[in-house]
């Protein structure tokens, strides 16, 4: 696929903006075809040479970005020269997704095997354990705590879940109280 093919998806926008910040998306968005160097970026952009530095090492972190080392031999100076490679951006991508996706599972058994309280007041929850140290009364408000039932959150994870096993093409069943 191509840059500007990518760079007009709306999902990688926003992951590139995530890893990179605003700051650094001129860099993210503008992806020379060839080798260019962190100062004719900065010039390029109009942006400070810290700012395009510190979002190509993110891309670099990321597999987006690659650099070549030169010394210039009259000087010995090193000039690095950066390239970007984007067709490793859906793959990345999915590797967040399955990131996502046993972060949710992990939550979802948290949330399925403790109970809770909560201080309407002050909006805090507590578990079980938590809310019988403190007597059932909210700390910083003194109001007392009250069953919360977290039946809406758990559908919503679950249904989260399935569509990003759907997505994700895992077919693994979830384990049932």
């Amino acid at each position: 696929m191509a840059f500007e093919e990518l760079l007009n998806d709306p999902v990688i926008q926003k992951y590139l903006h995530e890893l990179v910040g605003p700051t650094g998306m001129p860099v993210a968005a503008a992806p020379p075809d060839g080798e260019v160097t962190d100062e004719e970026l900065a010039e390029e952009l109009g942006l400070e040479l810290n700012d395009v530095r510190r979002a190509l090492f993110i891309l670099y972190e990321n597999d987006l970005a690659s650099y070549r080392r030169v010394r210039d031999e009259d000087s010995g100076w090193l000039t690095y020269l950066w390239t970007f490679h984007y067709e490793n951006i859906p793959e990345n991508l999915e590797e967040e997704m399955y990131r996502l996706l046993e972060a949710l599972e992990e939550r979802l058994d948290y949330e399925r095997t403790h109970e809770f309280y909560l201080s309407e007041p002050a909006g805090i929850r507590f578990e079980f354990s938590e809310a019988m140290e403190l007597g059932f009364q909210c700390p910083e408000t003194g109001a007392p705590l009250e069953p919360m039932e977290n039946d809406d959150m758990v559908e919503a994870m679950e249904r989260r879940i399935e569509d990003l096993r759907d997505e994700l093409n895992v077919d693994v069943k979830r384990q049932s109280n």
